[in-house]
């Protein structure tokens, strides 16, 4: 499921769906332990498909393109008060982690749907994790399973590019569908303001935050000068 830059698919037609419906979504997420979906190809080309509710999606890598229109989804899901989250603190002046930031499309190729997830370390231990949002689906689309998709690819690719845990703060009873819970961020904390029931952890390697202790701070490739401009705008 490593789709690269140079083959991302933006025609006016999705192909037939890879995976059974997903049902259920929201804006950043409940229950099983994760399974890669189906269909999708490994170190290929081809996009991960779907076809939910009446709705064509193809999940697929963000690209430079992308940005503008992604931001305007960001803000129409989620409101503008969206920056001032405390889990921005750490996406600030950094890049995505390598692979790990995704685009829903529909079937003219714009964009429905985005998750990042992105590098951070434990300020006493020095562990390494993932944290993972804005998850955000077009308010239009809120039945579609775009949401329940993304997720699951998302932690699918986590999982294949090694990494070893999942953070985000989110709606509990929404992300324990995905694993999610808060058995494991006692001994975390995020650095500013948030409520700490809804900050919750998936382990993708068993034990990965076993005595892991402190504030998550940003571990990730930081923005070019350039590029920090043209997202401030």
């Amino acid at each position: 499921m490593n789709i690269s830059f140079e083959n991302q698919v933006r025609s006016s037609v999705v192909p037939p769906p890879l995976a059974p419906p997903l049902k259920g979504e929201g804006d950043s997420g409940r229950g099983s332990s994760p399974s890669p979906l189906r269909g999708g190809a490994r170190g290929g080309g081809n996009p991960v498909a779907h076809a939910e509710s009446g709705c064509a999606f193809a999940i697929t890598v963000e690209t430079d393109a992308d940005v503008a229109v992604r931001e305007a989804l960001l803000d129409r899901a989620m409101g503008p008060k969206r920056k001032k989250k405390s889990s921005e603190k750490l996406r600030r002046g950094r890049r995505p982690s390598e692979g790990l930031a995704f685009v829903a499309r529909d079937a003219a190729g714009g964009v429905v749907g985005t998750v990042r997830l992105w590098d951070v370390a434990i300020s006493e231990t020095g562990s390494k994790a993932l944290l993972l949002g804005p998850l955000a689906v077009d308010p239009s689309l809120k039945s579609a399973g775009i949401g329940s998709a993304l997720m699951r690819h998302a932690i699918a690719e986590a999982a294949r590019l090694g990494h070893g845990a999942i953070l985000l703060v989110g709606d509990a009873p929404y992300y324990a569908r995905f694993g999610f819970s808060a058995e494991k961020t006692g001994t975390l904390a995020m650095p500013g303001p948030y409520e700490r029931h809804r900050f919750l952890a998936l382990e993708l390697v068993p034990g990965a935050l076993d005595g892991a202790k402190g504030v998550l701070k940003p571990a990730g490739r930081k923005v070019r000068k350039a590029a920090a401009i043209r997202l401030a705008a």
